[in-house]
């Protein structure tokens, strides 16, 4: 009777005994506070908690709509929680573009001389040509200056932290061009801010690559696919 009653009173308070648990393992190991911004993508969890009881935690969303999660979820599942991002005063950009493997190329003379005028790019032009013996004249690529231009772009602008990372890398290839991954931090970690500074770093990136000699890599949209129809038209007649 007795072991039959402790099996009723465990399946009546589970969640609450779960709960009970989970609140001490969030509080202890300072897991969570009322006010954390974090996300759990797959319960479609990305806001800031509201309240934080035994049994649940209220999560409001950017959206504006509130999702209430079991307390001991939180626990056996793995969430993201920003605030030491936010407690640091940066935030991460990482993001790529695809460079078009079919536009990358040696330097060649006339590229050589467009970015000669620049005395930044042309002192870096002439280092790799005459001081390193792994580098001569067909050696330097218009990626490679590129890279180069672009780290230096990122180095000067005044809101990219310099005490932090600053790299760009390539990435594998995957039948969509060669990724170009840029990883920065922001001094404004605040939603705007950050998004505004990431979109104009990107925008001047696609802006300039083409002076370089570079494509972005895309795939075919109607207009394209019109043009190629019209162009074989052209051809047959």
């Amino acid at each position: 009777g007795l072991g039959a009653m402790a099996a009723v009173l465990i399946l009546v308070f589970k969640d609450t005994l779960l709960g009970l648990v989970a609140s001490i393992q969030l509080s202890a190991n300072q897991m969570l506070s009322v006010g954390d911004w974090i996300t759990i993508p797959g319960r479609d969890v990305d806001g800031t908690v509201s309240d934080i009881t035994l049994n649940t935690v209220k999560v409001r969303n950017f959206d504006k709509t509130i999702i209430t999660l079991p307390t001991y979820s939180l626990v056996n599942e793995s969430f993201q929680n920003w605030k030491g991002m936010e407690e640091s005063g940066v935030r991460r950009i990482r993001r790529a573009i695809f460079i078009d493997m079919r536009s990358i190329r040696f330097l060649d003379a006339e590229l050589k001389r467009k970015f000669s005028e620049y005395p930044v790019l042309k002192e870096y032009i002439e280092k790799a040509e005459n001081e390193s013996p792994f580098f001569n004249p067909s050696g330097l690529t218009n990626l490679g200056l590129f890279r180069f231009y672009a780290e230096t772009y990122l180095k000067q602008h005044p809101l990219i932290d310099k005490k932090e990372i600053i790299i760009l890398r390539h990435r594998d290839p995957a039948g969509n061009g060669l990724p170009l991954q840029v990883i920065v931090f922001a001094t404004n970690n605040q939603m705007t801010p950050y998004e505004n500074i990431q979109s104009d770093i990107f925008e001047h990136i696609l802006a300039i690559i083409g002076e370089f000699g570079l494509r972005v890599y895309q795939q075919p949209t109607g207009d394209d696919l019109l043009s190629l129809s019209n162009k074989s038209e052209t051809v047959i007649n």
